[in-house]
């Protein structure tokens, strides 16, 4: 059994969405065993709405719910909330493997430090989704905005973690590491992404084929794109953003004359399939990478789909020995003896 938390109060749509796409994972999964922490009585209306197997799900009763106006670092302190209840049991409980949360992504970082911890060596966590690209697979950005402020030994370590990331979590045995930059020739950048460039170039065990534009992440042949945080999560918004201006313009224009509804009667099936590689939701969220274990973010607006999918996922990748990979492939690399102490 692969025994996972899942914060039920986190999200703009909890506990109603968190508990349909719990319902929705244990049918997919036989193998899964979840456990729920929030508002008990909530949590037990929701789940009165289907049948499940009772015996693979749990619940853990906690009466306060952090949210998108609280202070991480106040809050982990003064409430009982269901996604500290969460990270204290995914630390000292060592069956638990993952944790799921849709809930306040400055409180999910936060946590992840003080109360679970990092891997021996990580500097800083990351937080990094998958993004479709037209390769009929997936770029992972790394950082997407945890971190708005790094050092080349960050960006570096970045590329281990998402390295790790691609080889566990879908099977990709050599993945290739770009630098997100303002131009893909070497000189180009900030002294940051110009001396981040040199280290990558010379790291052990980082497949690392130079800078990426932005529209590289989609469009490129990388299966890892490292950036700072800040510069990570314009990039993951510009691109969520074009996503859904693609797809509404085409809404649009399907629908303005008979001949265009005609038309799309059609195509309907190619558009349906577009619209699946267009879906950022599908991978569920992000993984919050470098904790001694899995923690998934997922959007606060997720679905039951996108909680089911993260759910999924955090299972996947626990399977596939994540944090034993990225630990095999930081003694590999070997950051302190290549990057100056100025530059960590």
């Amino acid at each position: 059994m692969v025994k996972i938390l899942l914060d039920a109060m986190g999200g703009d749509n909890a506990p109603a969405a968190t508990v349909e796409g719990a319902v929705l994972a244990l049918a997919r999964d036989r193998e899964l065993q979840l456990v729920l922490t929030g508002r008990k009585n909530d949590i037990e209306r929701e789940l009165s709405k289907y049948s499940y197997d009772k015996g693979r799900l749990e619940i853990v009763d906690c009466p306060d719910v952090i949210d998108m106006n609280d202070i991480p670092t106040e809050a982990i302190k003064r409430k009982q909330s269901s996604l500290i209840a969460a990270y204290w049991m995914l630390k000292k409980e060592d069956d638990i493997c993952a944790l799921v949360t849709a809930g306040s992504t400055g409180a999910t970082i936060v946590g992840g430090q003080l109360i679970l911890g990092r891997i021996r060596g990580i500097k800083r966590p990351a937080l990094c989704p998958a993004i479709p690209n037209t390769r009929g697979g997936v770029t992972l950005l790394c950082d997407c905005g945890a971190n708005a402020e790094c050092k080349p030994a960050m960006l570096c370590q970045f590329a281990v973690l998402a390295s790790a990331y691609a080889k566990a979590g879908f099977g990709i045995k050599e993945p290739k590491v770009a630098l997100l930059n303002n131009g893909t020739e070497e000189h180009k950048g900030d002294p940051l992404r110009q001396e981040t460039y040199k280290y990558l170039s010379e790291m052990k065990g980082i497949n690392f084929i130079g800078n990426a534009e932005g529209r590289d992440i989609m469009l490129g042949e990388c299966d890892v794109v490292v950036a700072d945080g800040f510069s990570g999560n314009i990039a993951l918004k510009s691109m969520e953003g074009c996503g859904k201006l693609v797809l509404g313009v085409m809404k649009k224009e399907f629908s303005a004359t008979l001949r265009s509804k005609i038309g799309y009667l059609f195509m309907r099936k190619a558009i349906k399939n577009m619209r699946g590689q267009l879906d950022f939701e599908k991978f569920g969220g992000a993984l919050l990478l470098g904790l001694k274990k899995v923690v998934v973010k997922s959007h606060g607006s997720s679905k039951a789909t996108t909680i089911a999918a993260s759910i999924e996922n955090a299972a996947s990748i626990h399977r596939g020995g994540l944090i034993g990979a990225v630990e095999s492939m930081l003694g590999e690399t070997d950051l302190n003896s290549l990057i100056p102490e100025n530059a960590q």
